[in-house]
């Protein structure tokens, strides 16, 4: 969510924070703004299609800030689009919006994209650190701002809504957040995080002494994620709101808005005032809009601290969707992604852009057999469809709502569910029994998916299985073919994250081979090398995308299947600035595949990477 043009306005005034030493304290996080914050920052490069590294250790920092002022961290992030999908509009329009930057970041514009693997990465992270998190059903801010007032704690966003609501101990914008400069502190004290509070009174004093309450109808009115202001055009057609003191044209209808509202006691005289300058067959069903809409103002009464206590998640919404309860489980644990959610209730997805070759097909098309798997799973279907109920032929399998790119613009798709092969076991994999069908089954239906037999990554490390099974698959189904030195840059930079694994880890008790040391040593001087061609292929970033969705929807139907494989460190699997440059000096100097040679354990590990892709 987010309020039309008030944190720019809130910004350029700057009159509304108050300053703030955060420490000792509990903090509740939006964690979609974190990512999104943490993602910008610690990116060099957005065309590439990613670095998870930089971005894992930035969490990393960031956390370690927070435990240095004894602040303890609770993130909560957004689920799935809801029942009612009223955000649908607004994220058409996101869609399309991220679909512009992508091409002008392909044609060498600037921008910014979030590369496709961030928020998987942001809560493997999440877990690795031991920060306790939560995934709410759908939209969080209720649930955030319900959880920040029973602890009467602040809430760490980078979003307008939190001006709206009712904190009890306020909102700290991130941008205003300085955990990288940690203040010391003076005695007992101990050190905190600089920072900024959002000041509602101030916010309220600054407009004729504002009521509070009125907020929720001016952020409904002046237009947020959920309302479509068409419906008040002819109020504001109408209305003349009074004129704001010196600020020239700026934030003119916000301000005007503002002032106007200060003249009512209450959030019900102001919407009937609202309501005279309409047709009077309007007015019920727009009294119903802005009702409805100014709810979404009051903090939920879910009890996530029941949650981070006790692990359970109860909501209404999640009750009303009638899902299996180890669904729900896993979806609040993040063990199972929105995208499935959506899927499950909405029959609908979105697939998220990339810097790709807009002339081609989306390089989602490339993992659709797997999506396809997916929504058969979820769906219920099974082979023997016909046979149960014969009216229902196979032409009437479910059909998911795909939003993807069609060239430069957004398209829906109407998908097909994949019927399930039944010869892997009687259960037939029932969603509601899913977690009760063998392992062996499991890893059966991934594998047949990937278009692989277990024996084939039997040599294979456990926790690199899934990234090779769909690596395999990417060498299989990529249209265009997948060249010899994209294939080989890719599985270098996966050796390289396992390099970086084994010399970094800090168990004392593991002894450290002094050629991996020698190897990594040798690594990070090659990645200190200045680039002397820092040209950019798009056909290999599009061919890398490709991979990057396989990877994704490889790891979505390992989660729903319970892991029948381990999920690997996303993190050390992808280096976009890494993978392009090894492409290119792999076409210029075939050595630079002999990157790991002082380290005969990662040299071995190559070729049986390459030997099992190639087999």
């Amino acid at each position: 969510m987010g309020i039309q043009g008030l944190t720019g306005f809130v910004e350029d005034l700057g009159v509304f924070f108050t300053e703030l030493q955060v420490r000792d304290t509990k903090l509740v996080i939006d964690g979609s703004s974190l990512y999104h914050r943490l993602c910008f920052a610690s990116a060099a490069d957005f065309r590439r299609g990613g670095d998870y590294g930089p971005f894992a250790a930035a969490v990393h920092d960031f956390f370690s800030s927070l435990q240095a002022c004894r602040v303890a961290p609770f993130v909560v992030l957004d689920g799935g689009r809801g029942a009612d999908d009223r955000k649908l509009p607004t994220l058409r329009s996101r869609a399309a919006e991220r679909l512009q930057a992508a091409h002008g970041l392909s044609r060498g514009d600037g921008g910014c994209l979030v590369p496709l693997l961030t928020r998987e990465v942001f809560v493997q992270a999440l877990g690795r650190l031991g920060v306790p998190f939560v995934q709410c059903f759908a939209e969080a801010d209720r649930e955030i701002a319900g959880l920040a007032n029973h602890w009467g704690c602040p809430v760490l966003s980078l979003d307008s809504d939190f001006c709206v609501f009712d904190l009890a101990a306020g909102y700290c914008p991130l941008n205003h957040f300085q955990w990288q400069t940690v203040g010391a502190g003076e005695g007992a004290q101990g050190s905190y995080v600089p920072a900024r509070c959002f000041s509602m009174e101030k916010f309220c004093m600054h407009f004729s002494h504002l009521n509070k309450s009125l907020l929720p109808l001016f952020a409904v009115m002046n237009g947020n994620d959920y309302i479509d202001l068409a419906a008040l055009e002819v109020f504001f057609s109408k209305v003349r709101l009074p004129r704001a003191a010196g600020r020239g044209r700026k934030h003119f209808h916000l301000q005007g808005l503002l002032n106007w509202l200060s003249q009512f006691a209450e959030p019900t005289e102001a919407v009937d005032s609202v309501l005279k300058y309409l047709k009077k067959h309007q007015r019920d069903k727009i009294r119903e809009l802005l009702c409805t809409s100014m709810e979404d103002y009051t903090p939920s009464d879910v009890n996530l601290e029941d949650f981070f206590q006790n692990g359970k998640y109860e909501c209404e919404a999640a009750k009303k969707a009638d899902l299996p309860q180890w669904v729900l489980d896993a979806l609040a644990k993040g063990k199972l992604a929105p995208f499935i959610t959506d899927a499950l209730i909405l029959r609908s997805t979105f697939l998220h852009v990339q810097v790709e070759n807009m002339q081609r097909p989306s390089a989602h098309s490339t993992a659709l057999p797997i999506r396809q798997v997916i929504y058969g799973l979820l769906l219920k279907v099974s082979q023997n469809t016909e046979a149960t109920s014969p009216s229902k032929q196979t032409n009437e399998l479910p059909l998911v709502c795909e939003f993807d790119r069609l060239q430069k613009t957004l398209k829906k798709t109407f998908v097909q569910a994949a019927s399930l092969p039944t010869d892997f076991c009687d259960d037939h994999f029932p969603l509601d029994k899913l977690t009760e069908v063998p392992k062996s089954c499991r890893q059966m239906l991934l594998l047949e998916t990937l278009g692989l037999k277990m024996s084939f990554l039997e040599s294979i490390p456990s926790h690199l299985q899934l990234p090779v099974a769909v690596t395999c698959y990417w060498v299989c189904c990529s249209e265009p073919k997948v060249k010899l030195h994209q294939l080989k840059a890719l599985l270098l930079i996966i050796v390289s994250g396992e390099l970086q694994r084994i010399t970094s880890d800090p168990d004392p008790t593991l002894l450290h081979a002094e050629d991996d040391i020698l190897a990594y040593n040798e690594f990070l001087k090659w990645k200190e090398k200045k680039l002397e061609n820092k040209e950019f292929d798009l056909d290999a970033a599009h061919s890398f995308c490709q991979w990057q969705c396989c990877l994704q929807m490889g790891l979505y139907l390992n989660q729903l299947l319970c892991t029948p494989l381990s999920e690997p460190d996303l993190s050390r699997l992808y280096s976009g600035t890494l993978v392009h440059r090894l492409y290119q000096e792999l076409k210029s100097t075939p050595s630079v595949e002999n990157l790991f040679s002082l380290s005969p354990k990662m040299t071995q590990l190559y070729q049986v990477l390459l030997n099992t892709v190639e087999s």
